[in-house]
């Protein structure tokens, strides 16, 4: 409806719903704890290249 709002969220992974992600090409069933990095996500943005999220609006 106008003037709700809709929230983001930038990850590698959908933890603990579905599973981790270990940020390298490892065989995740056979990664271990110290397999997994910590992820860095990055939205890049300028005045010339803005970033933008689109969202399609379904009828009813």
């Amino acid at each position: 409806r106008k003037g709700h709002k809709l929230m983001v969220q930038v990850q590698s992974s959908w933890f603990p719903l579905v599973d981790r992600n270990p940020q390298q090409f490892h065989n995740i069933r056979q990664a271990t704890e110290s397999d997994f990095r910590k992820a860095t996500h990055r939205v890049h943005f300028s005045a010339s290249q803005p970033s933008h999220v689109r969202v399609r609006v379904l009828a009813k």
